[in-house]
């Protein structure tokens, strides 16, 4: 009996060696330097003025009865605050929640639209088609399934509520005071209908600009199932083209979005 069990074993070991096959799809990311893209959690964190912060509360910190050294934190947030995603459930029934966006999405070869001087002469610009063409009249269109990410500048304000956001007020009469740059509507429809992308991304609170009441190009990209990230921290650290992003959301079973760990690797030179 020993010998047959035996025998058993190694036949279904040979078996699963023979027959395991990696898989076709893994891909190699560039070697090159990492950029932290993400902001950390913390009392600091810019929410939207009527979503609650985030707040940590110890559970233990110290050493057991037992004598060893242990920590343990509870920790509360909104979906959408600091860096995150904003799935498109967000803004259109029926499209993918935060758990369903397929991750071949959230990592790829990124774009960087710098519109930091339209930012700074306005701090209510809306990013055009016109800034978009104008950028690609100098690198060419913007490749199929890009990560397009929008640089204003504003993520040199971070944490400054006030200059950031425009006011540092709470509740929902400060939506109304909201002044910082997004994406014009017609711009988000000009990309459905003329480029493929996977995901845009920007450095402010909202892809929509401040003042917007009716975030359309929210609506526009998202019936796509195009999904965003918001508060990207340090996209001047990123080329215009040529970097890699991973962007990984927490996994919210339905979703509208969540804490988003993002990063960016600039290939060596």
């Amino acid at each position: 009996m020993r010998r047959l069990t035996f025998l058993f074993l190694a036949v279904l070991v040979s078996a699963c060696t023979v027959d395991y096959h990696a898989p076709d799809t893994i891909s190699v990311f560039p070697a090159g330097e990492i950029v932290d893209l993400s902001y950390a959690y913390n009392e600091d964190t810019i929410y939207w003025p009527t979503a609650p912060g985030f707040t940590k509360n110890t559970d233990f910190k110290g050493i057991t009865d037992d004598g060893f050294y242990y920590t343990a934190f509870t920790v509360t947030t909104a979906e959408h605050g600091g860096t995150h995603l904003d799935a498109p459930i967000h803004f259109y029934a029926e499209r993918n929640t935060a758990d369903e966006v397929p991750l071949d999405r959230l990592m790829g070869s990124a774009v960087v639209v710098d519109v930091s001087a339209q930012a700074a002469a306005d701090r209510n610009h809306q990013i055009s088609i016109a800034d978009i063409q104008a950028w690609e009249s100098e690198h060419g269109a913007i490749p199929d399934e890009s990560i397009l990410l929008f640089r204003t500048g504003f993520g040199q304000y971070w944490p400054d509520r006030e200059a950031y956001m425009g006011t540092a007020e709470r509740g929902a009469q400060a939506v109304f005071k909201l002044r910082f740059p997004g994406i014009h509507p017609d711009a988000a429809r000009w990309l459905v209908e003329n480029r493929v992308i996977n995901a845009v991304g920007i450095d402010t609170p909202s892809i929509d600009y401040g003042q917007s009441r009716f975030f359309e190009s929210h609506q526009i990209l998202f019936e796509q199932n195009i999904p965003a990230f918001e508060n990207v921290a340090n996209l001047d650290q990123l080329p215009e083209v040529g970097s890699t992003v991973i962007a990984l959301p927490m996994k919210i079973e339905g979703g509208s979005g969540g804490p988003l760990r993002i990063v960016g690797i600039v290939p060596e030179s």
